[in-house]
Formats: structure tokens, C-alpha cells, sequence
């Protein structure tokens, strides 16, 4: 039996969207495991976390339409396993949260930098690469020119967007006058980036955090998607050029521990809740 969830811990927990849950589970759970889960253990794994069986069950569906989730029928039962595509994304996940990390340390002062052009009408375009831009680190330097910190694959980034004839790409160094500082503090908003951390160490730096959740379980699934959704809103900036307080040190190492501790007790509980079958792992595009 789920134990009771406290309204307020119920309303913080459904501010963040069921999609990104879903993608934190099925990295944590399911991904490289060769298995597909239960429809109904899921449900019974985000009623922990404030999810309504009936967003649970309009997320699979939505995934399954968007090539982020495959059906696979075994009896009665209706079980779900990733795609190729969603494998990627999960992968992209683990490697921003557990390789690349929030903390660019060791930066050689390399920019990339796309320039583009698209006609006026097309508004949906525009927000298609801006949003990728945004995903891949890049910030607006001036109108039509984005940067971001190191070298960036902008074809990957965009390969299919169908813009590439509109965009012009190029690796550089700043030069006098002009300062790396400069760029940073001009291309991105660096307090919102430092509140964003900030309000994560507020939630989570605490001897007994989200002490209401019903169990590590939970605290593990929703520690993970708001990590997640920190570092992949941070683009990373170098760290020379930050404050020394910077709060993403500190946030990272509070990360850590509390995920190292969840995870035993986490997948014990997963253990006796999930029901799954083995299904052909996908190879991720």
C-alpha cells in the first residue's frame, strides 16, 4: 500500500512535468536492462510521487506517438520499453549528469559560434533552432548570432531541422577589446542561472529532504529530474569566469551524495513493485 502523500509535498512534486519523471525512471530503471515495464507498476510508481493514473497513462501514449516508447502486449498485460530515439536521449541524460557534470573546469577558450538568417514568415523554424541552440548551450550574443562555451556538433544539433543552408558555424577566440567574461555575462543570464541552482540547494540541502515523500523511491525519481532538468538548462559556462561561490559546486556535490544514498534502497523497492519483461535492447541513432 502507497503511503499517504502531505498536500504540500504533493503540489511540489507535481509542478514538474509527468514527461520528465517518465524520462528519469526509465533512464534509472530501464535503460541498458533489456526490459519492458508494466503499465500498472508505473502508475503504482508515480502515485508516490503525485502523478494521477490518468497522466501516467496520457504520457505513455504521448511517448508512444513520439517514438520515445514501444508497446509490447505479453497476455492481458500491456508493457512499455524504449525506442532507439529514446535510448539517445536517456543516454545524452546519463552522460550530462554523470560525465560532463555542471562544472566546466578545464575550458581552453574555444567558442562555437552559429550565425543565421531565416525569412520572416518562418516564426516556427525560428523557434525550432532557437530551442535547439538553447539545448545545445548557446545564448544569444546579438540578433542572429548565438554562442556557446567549447566545441558543439551543430549538425547533430540540428540535423533534422532542414536549416542547415540558412546557418553559418565557425570555432573562435575572443580578441581584444573583447573579454570571455564579457561574452558570458552578455550571451546568458548568469543570476538565473545561479537562482535556478540556488533553489535546488533550498529543496534539497537539508539532513532529511522532502522528509513527506513516501519513500526513497520517490526522493530518488524526483531528486533526478530536477538535476537533470538543472544541468541540461546550464550551458556550461567556464568556471574562470563565474563567481567563486558559484552555488553549482555546491549543488553537484549535494546531487551526488543524496543519489548514492537513494539508490540502494531505490531499487529495492523498485524490485518488489516493477513487473517486467525481457525485451530486445535498442540501439540508440
Amino acid at each position: 500500500m502507497i503511503p499517504h502523500v502531505d498536500p504540500q509535498a504533493r503540489e511540489q512534486e507535481t509542478s514538474v512535468r509527468p514527461q520528465s519523471l517518465m524520462l528519469s525512471f526509465l533512464g534509472i530503471h530501464v535503460l541498458n536492462r533489456g526490459v519492458a515495464v508494466f503499465s500498472g507498476s508505473v502508475i503504482d510508481v508515480f502515485a508516490r510521487v503525485g502523478v494521477s493514473e490518468e497522466a501516467v497513462r496520457s504520457t505513455l501514449t504521448r511517448m508512444v506517438k513520439r517514438d520515445l516508447l514501444a508497446r509490447h502486449r505479453d497476455g492481458r498485460r500491456m508493457y512499455f520499453g524504449l525506442t532507439a530515439r529514446s535510448a539517445a536521449v536517456l543516454e545524452d541524460g546519463e552522460h550530462r549528469v554523470w560525465r560532463s557534470g555542471a562544472i566546466n573546469d578545464d575550458w581552453d577558450g574555444t567558442w562555437t559560434m552559429v550565425g543565421f538568417s531565416l525569412p520572416e514568415s518562418w516564426r516556427s523554424q525560428r523557434h525550432d533552432l532557437r530551442s535547439r541552440l538553447i539545448w545545445g548551450g548557446f545564448g544569444p550574443l546579438q540578433n542572429g548570432l548565438w554562442i556557446a562555451p567549447g566545441v558543439v556538433d551543430v549538425p547533430a544539433l540540428v540535423e533534422d531541422l532542414d536549416l542547415t543552408d540558412y546557418l553559418k558555424v565557425f570555432t573562435a577566440h575572443t580578441a581584444k577589446p573583447t573579454e570571455a567574461e564579457q561574452i558570458a555575462h552578455t550571451a546568458f543570464d548568469v543570476p538565473a542561472i545561479a537562482e535556478r541552482y540556488q533553489a535546488f540547494l533550498r529543496r534539497w540541502d537539508h539532513d532529511r529532504p522532502l522528509a513527506d515523500a513516501p519513500d526513497d523511491l520517490a526522493r530518488q525519481l524526483l531528486l533526478h529530474t530536477e538535476w537533470l532538468q538543472l544541468v541540461r538548462q546550464d550551458p556550461r559556462l567556464p568556471a574562470e569566469h563565474l563567481p567563486d561561490d558559484w552555488p553549482a559546486i555546491r549543488a553537484e556535490q549535494v546531487f551526488h551524495t543524496l543519489a548514492e544514498s537513494y539508490a540502494r534502497p531505490a531499487r529495492a523497492i523498485a524490485a518488489s513493485v516493477l513487473d517486467t519483461i525481457p525485451v530486445d535492447g535498442p540501439t540508440p541513432g
